[in-house]
């Protein structure tokens, strides 16, 4: 990979980290069966490529995806494994067959999942700390209040958000110090433009956005012909099935011709536009190989002149995607989305 790596910092208070982030899920669910050996290949070359933040979650396949990330950080050269920074969500209950049984922010919890995931992943600290969902029966305060304290105690370095609104980003900065809020942000994904968007610039709290390829969607490599398993995720989205794929995928062709203009694959300009919309928006790739992982990190030397962004807007109008980015249950977990 000869592409150049540059950073951006994760907000006022949060650390310099690379430009492009890699979201390590897939590698251990959410879409089906992934191969560990090239999973990990792929950690590795994205920690060689210059990739510093590395985004996990303990319920991720049950803590799979921390013990797989911990693995390749010590397998990873000494050079990239001193760089590495770990992005971990908790808060998700699930039961033994992986049914999901809501959110648990409070205090006991949160210092609780931490002392886990520090094991797991066999580090002393872990970079950025938050909290899945908000959990509705926990002032954002107490689960807040809860990470600086381990803040405080040296096992967690910076306080993070994730799929929270306005308002409970306001009153979680009033607790303690916000280095960043994670949630969806995509061409097809716009919601957070409205005002949770200028809420973190106000606030000086960086985004890190998952979703840029709208989990393969907007990737170019999608097809109306795929078949998916039941176990992964895509298979329960709105946006993936029937008439909302045929024309979400009518879109991505628009947007194809964008790319092929530019020189580049779909993908790339799919996420060259995320990176345009703001120095302190970092996106989170997810590539589970080494060539998607090649393919996105091309991003970066994909330039977007205004002509270009006036061209990807008429291709992917804001708010032309047909159905929701989850399932309605999921969707009534997203203090983002009211």
């Amino acid at each position: 990979m000869t592409t150049t790596m540059r950073t951006r910092p994760l907000g006022t208070t949060g650390p310099e980290v690379s430009a492009l982030g890699l979201g390590c899920m897939g590698m251990s669910a959410m879409y089906g069966q992934a191969d560990r050996a090239e999973s990990l290949a792929t950690i590795h070359a994205a920690l060689e490529a210059g990739v510093t933040l590395l985004d996990t979650g303990d319920f991720y396949a049950m803590g799979h995806n921390e013990l797989l990330v911990g693995e390749a950080l010590r397998t990873a050269s000494a050079a990239a494994r001193e760089q590495a920074l770990v992005s971990v969500k908790f808060g998700a209950l699930r039961g033994p067959d992986g049914g999901w049984l809501g959110y648990d922010g409070r205090p006991a919890a949160v210092k609780n999942f931490a002392a886990y995931s520090l094991q797991r992943l066999g580090v002393e600290h872990i970079d950025v700390y938050r909290i899945a969902r908000l959990d509705p029966d926990v002032p954002i305060e107490e689960t807040v209040g809860a990470i600086a304290e381990l803040v405080e105690q040296g096992y967690v370095r910076h306080i993070g958000l994730s799929e929270v609104g306005a308002a409970t980003i306001r009153r979680a900065a009033a607790t303690a110090p916000i280095a960043d809020l994670q949630i969806e942000y995509s061409l097809i994904s716009r919601g957070i433009e409205r005002e949770i968007l200028p809420t973190t610039r106000e606030l000086g709290i960086a985004v890190t956005a998952y979703g840029v390829l709208s989990r393969g969607l907007i990737s170019g490599h999608f097809s109306a012909e795929r078949q998916l398993p039941a176990n992964d995720l895509r298979s329960h989205t709105p946006r993936f099935q029937g008439d909302n794929l045929r024309h979400n995928l009518a879109l991505v062709e628009a947007l194809r011709a964008v790319a092929e203009e530019k020189g580049a694959s779909v993908a790339q300009v799919a996420i060259a536009w995320v990176l345009a919309r703001g120095a302190d928006i970092v996106p989170l790739i997810g590539a589970r190989s080494r060539e998607r992982l090649t393919e996105s990190l091309g991003a970066l030397d994909v330039t977007l002149t205004e002509g270009d962004l006036a061209a990807i807007e008429k291709a992917v109008p804001e708010g032309a995607a047909a159905g929701d980015r989850y399932a309605a249950a999921q969707m009534a977990h997203l203090d983002s989305e009211r």
